[in-house]
């Protein structure tokens, strides 16, 4: 690997893991002290309105951000920026009028709430604000400047997350959410044109709008039904079954898409422009991407398996009794991310290799065939339990459809994966078998049980991949050095 590049990828994951643990442990903390104040029906009923603003929200930027990372030097310029940025905020404002006068009067409809009419027009402000930073933070992301985006997504998700809790102490309950969501967006619109310097110009040029829009509209649809998969879930759970069982499974997915999902966005943002400067060298494709999912296992499946075992203490602790419902969807999602972390980010990679067409259609057979039918029957006949087993049924069988696309395109062999996840899966079972004997038979106090097998984790690692991350962090002291 050049030096310069393997610079640009450890600063971008240096400057994207500040934001992860800035960003999510003071959300993390911020929903603790909210869910300890609010009720579950609170939370459901934000859940609902997500679910529609939701739908409408992935076509807000027409996949133009991804399209203007992924284009190569010599074939992007001035025109496609501007392009792009008047295009976003004319068509966000058509988004936002479907909003306001349809699609909030159909949710309220649908789940029988009406207080959805109130919140969705609120809660879906970040439509109109999200296009005018489009290109900003597609400059930022193109040029791997991550300390500024981390500086950007931080400094608004503390701010907003201090309003949400005052409003809530203040007695503002539901709404509380709402403002949460759409004051990040208010406090990071000028710090992103402060940011990059970039100020749009009344330019808007066919042949730039045809060019991103052709690579754009296939990245539009694949996050269409990544929306789909992603809260498809939470319509079903929320008609079949009630508000409050929504507010339990919210909570259990909240818990642990905090972690994965904000591991992704990091190593997504700083691997997806490297994938597209790479895209013709697939030797090199191959090698960042198995360490992408070695090290992701290593960091996620210890989380993970914390909360398959000890998933019961850790909801009575930290939100009370009125949560326990959310015990057994907890343990089996965890048990889900596991599986996941086998293939974690396959679509950046088919993405980068500019092959969008291909990553939307895979989506849309696994949105449609896989995950639709398995999640109404699951929540239809077993409740929130069925979603979440429903969810892990669908994680393993996405393994082996992303395996398969993997091995044709770039010849990664299943074994060539497994290899990579042996660390964490190895440790990931040494540690949990440790600690449901240790907690569940010999009833052994749940924060010893967990702190040991914490350490078992680590020592797995340690014994199985200790000299490869040794030679890991002695180069990147010798690039620091250099």
């Amino acid at each position: 690997m050049a030096p310069g590049l393997k610079k640009s990828i450890l600063t971008g994951i240096f400057w994207n893991t500040i934001q992860l643990v800035i960003n999510r442990t003071f959300s993390f903390v911020i929903k603790l002290i909210l869910a300890k104040i609010l009720f579950p029906e609170e939370f459901g009923l934000i859940g609902m309105a997500v679910v529609f603003t939701s739908f409408v929200e992935v076509f807000n930027d027409l996949g133009f951000g991804a399209a203007i990372v992924q284009k190569k030097e010599n074939l992007i310029n001035e025109s496609h920026f501007h392009t792009a940025f008047w295009t976003g905020i004319v068509w966000a404002i058509v988004l936002y009028a479907f909003i306001y006068f349809f699609l909030a009067d159909l949710a309220a409809n649908f789940y029988d709430e009406p207080l959805l009419e109130e919140i969705i027009p609120v809660l879906s402000l970040g439509i109109l604000l999200n296009p005018i930073n489009l290109v900003h933070k597609a400059q930022l992301t193109r040029a791997m400047n991550f300390k500024k985006l981390a500086y950007i997504s931080n400094t608004s998700s503390i701010i907003s997350g201090s309003i949400s809790l005052i409003l809530a102490l203040l007695g503002f309950g539901v709404w509380s959410l709402v403002f949460n969501s759409v004051t990040a967006y208010v406090i990071s619109l000028p710090l992103f044109f402060v940011a990059t310097g970039w100020k749009p110009k009344f330019i808007w040029v066919r042949t730039a709008f045809d060019d991103i829009f052709g690579f754009g509209v296939n990245t539009m649809g694949t996050q269409v039904f990544n929306n789909l998969i992603n809260k498809f879930d939470y319509l079903v759970i929320g008609k079949l079954l009630s508000v409050s069982a929504l507010g339990v499974y919210t909570l259990a997915f909240t818990l642990t898409d905090t972690f994965r999902g904000q591991l992704m966005t990091v190593m997504n943002r700083v691997m997806y422009p490297i994938y597209g400067k790479k895209q013709d060298d697939k030797v090199s494709l191959v090698k960042y991407y198995l360490k992408v999912v070695k090290y992701n296992s290593m960091i996620i499946d210890g989380i993970m398996m914390v909360l398959v075992i000890y998933a019961e203490p850790i909801i009575l602790l930290f939100f009370g009794d009125k949560w326990i419902d959310t015990v057994i969807p907890l343990q089996i999602l965890s048990l889900s991310v596991v599986f996941h972390m086998m293939v974690s980010s396959n679509t950046s990679l088919i993405r980068g290799m500019g092959k969008p067409g291909l990553e939307f259609r895979l989506q849309l057979f696994k949105s449609l065939v896989l995950y639709v039918p398995l999640i109404y029957f699951g929540t239809k006949f077993f409740g929130t339990a069925g979603a979440a087993f429903a969810i892990l049924i669908n994680k393993l069988i996405s393994v082996i459809i992303a395996q398969y696309f993997l091995k044709k395109l770039l010849g990664i062999s299943l074994m060539a994966l497994v290899d990579s996840t042996k660390p964490a899966l190895i440790s990931f079972i040494a540690g949990s078998l440790w600690g449901y004997v240790s907690f569940n038979i010999f009833s052994l106090h749940w924060v010893i049980s967990a702190l040991i097998a914490v350490g078992i984790y680590m020592g797995g690692i340690y014994f199985i991949a200790g000299k490869e991350i040794k030679s890991e962090l002695s180069g990147l002291r010798k690039l620091k050095a250099a």
